[in-house]
């Protein structure tokens, strides 16, 4: 259709301009709930493109909901997110180094964010060129989503009322996991995720025990002393550890994990700790396994708060619902994505994932490149091949927080090829920081950025002009939606981001602008 040849044309006369903006993102690399500069970049992009932006949208300062009306008509939406993973600082290169100046610490894109962030925006772009030049009426809705790694900013976004009234949503996340690449997610959508930081606070350090002697303070150098929130932190660690396979049955793919957040005083002292924080973090298919985790860790806090002379405070970073599937849109989005075409690699692209492979000693290849990265997969058949690696009663798999927009409105989920290498036979895999220097490297990462913004603007463009289409995807959203199969929200509407926590971030300090861990030499081996 004419209006789609100016979405895409839009994106190949833009080509040059969405790879300098992508490098940009991708440098910046600010980590969850800290995208100061990311955000704002997107908020001064939008604002030149004509778009009302309400920048720290729903009380979270990273976060932006920007709006553009073409008079009467759809609402549409996508989404960027923009937050990196600390301790994965990789540069633009072939070999293992971190970014100029920074250490290997620092945040870097793993999957890449920065990727999903300008091809969603390309296809905003694109779609509102087509909107201009075709005289198509309709409201385009973009959000900034921060802090996607912990999955923080969606479900606040959808209890503040963002999503009401929205038509259709695209979700687009660059991909690998196969089969789930160069398609769209059929029935298995992503599960249940919750998040809880444990805070141990040692108020009350004199009433542990008797003062020694005629020690005025609780906490002489030789005296005995309140175990403090240290001893909590690991013994909730330990506890957590210990009681990891009594949590749940092995099987239906779910996961734990933890970190410690940096609080307290940080100083070896007599005194006792007065506060530690560890976060854990679990994926489930289902809400029931979701919670029977809850209860164990949430045990297994109280009785290391008592032990340690501690009270605990307990705070939600984030509680999601399974995510449901609208195969309406997601027939449409594929057809769009197969008018597209799959990622293609050119020789620049190859020869630079040759030298990587040289430089760790792989014998390089003719065809680098990993070949799902360049096909298409139907998602009906990636729903088979999918449901070949579970049991038949599980109903989602892995973790994303894109599922709380599809209670709100019918979304459709969709995945463009990151580039992957092939690896050789009997050969262990490449180190992680292959995959995320792949993500900063012009001639490999931008052919999914320009497959994505075209699919994305096709797709919007589509419900924007074909009302069978929206009623029908509006049906199938209230029927799964709906009755029996309705989950509320698992959070109150008042629930209130932990944006005030420890979280890592970029400081400005004497030595000017680093990572809040110092580049040092022997840190950085």
């Amino acid at each position: 259709m004419s209006f789609k040849r100016t979405a895409f044309d839009w994106i190949e006369h833009h080509r040059a301009t969405l790879s300098e903006w992508h490098r940009t993102i991708w440098e910046y690399a600010e980590p969850a709930w800290r995208e100061y500069r990311s955000a704002e970049w997107f908020v001064e992009r939008l604002r030149e493109a004509g778009f009302e932006v309400e920048a720290g949208s729903g009380g979270m300062p990273t976060a932006f909901a920007a709006r553009w009306s073409n008079g009467p008509g759809a609402t549409v939406a996508g989404y960027a997110e923009y937050d990196a993973v600390p301790g994965n600082c990789q540069a633009a290169a072939t070999e293992r180094a971190p970014r100029a100046g920074l250490s290997s610490h620092a945040p870097g894109h793993t999957d890449p964010h920065s990727a999903l962030g300008i091809g969603a925006l390309a296809g905003i772009l694109a779609a509102q060129a087509a909107m201009r030049a075709h005289g198509i009426g309709g409201t385009l809705r973009f959000f900034g989503e921060p802090a996607e790694k912990v999955q923080g900013s969606k479900l606040v976004h959808g209890l503040r009322g963002y999503y009401d009234g929205i038509d259709a949503i695209v979700s687009y996340h660059p991909f690998y996991m196969l089969p789930l690449c160069n398609t769209t997610r059929w029935d298995t959508h992503c599960g249940a995720y919750a998040s809880r930081v444990y805070s141990f606070v040692c108020d009350a350090p004199e009433t542990w025990a008797q003062a020694a002697g005629d020690s005025p303070i609780p906490a002489a150098h030789s005296a005995a002393r309140a175990p403090g929130a240290n001893v909590a932190l690991f013994t909730m660690f330990s506890l957590g550890k210990a009681t990891l396979e009594s949590m749940l049955a092995h099987t239906g793919g779910w996961s734990l994990n933890e970190a410690i957040l940096s609080a307290g005083q940080a100083t070896a002292d007599n005194l006792p700790a007065q506060l530690a924080q560890i976060v854990y973090a679990w994926r489930t298919p289902d809400l029931g396994m979701a919670n029977a985790i809850l209860e164990v860790l949430d045990r297994n806090a109280d009785h290391a708060a008592a032990t340690a002379h501690c009270r605990v405070v307990k705070r939600w970073v984030s509680r999601t619902r399974p995510g449901v599937a609208n195969h309406v849109l997601a027939d449409l989005a594929y057809r769009n994505l197969a008018e597209v075409g799959p990622p293609r690699y050119d020789e620049e692209a190859r020869r630079l994932a040759r030298e990587i492979q040289r430089k760790l000693s792989i014998e390089p290849m003719d065809s680098p490149f990993l070949p799902a990265c360049e096909r298409l997969i139907d998602p009906r058949e990636a729903e088979r091949e999918l449901r070949t690696q579970m049991p038949a009663w599980q109903t989602n798999w892995t973790s994303d927080d894109y599922v709380e927009m599809t209670w709100y409105a019918p979304t459709v989920r969709l995945y463009v090829a990151r580039p992957m290498l092939k690896t050789p036979p009997g050969h262990p895999g490449y180190p992680p920081w292959v995959a995320n220097a792949l993500g900063g490297l012009a001639p490999c990462i931008d052919p999914t950025v320009q497959v994505a913004g075209k699919t994305i603007a096709a797709t919007l463009l589509d419900v924007l002009t074909d009302a069978a289409v929206r009623e029908a995807a509006r049906r199938e959203f209230a029927e799964r939606t709906g009755g029996e199969r309705r989950i509320d929200p698992l959070l109150p509407p008042d629930f209130a981001p932990p944006i005030d926590y420890r979280w890592p971030e970029y400081v400005e300090t004497p030595r000017g602008r680093g990572w809040w861990i110092p580049a040092a030499a022997d840190l950085d081996g």
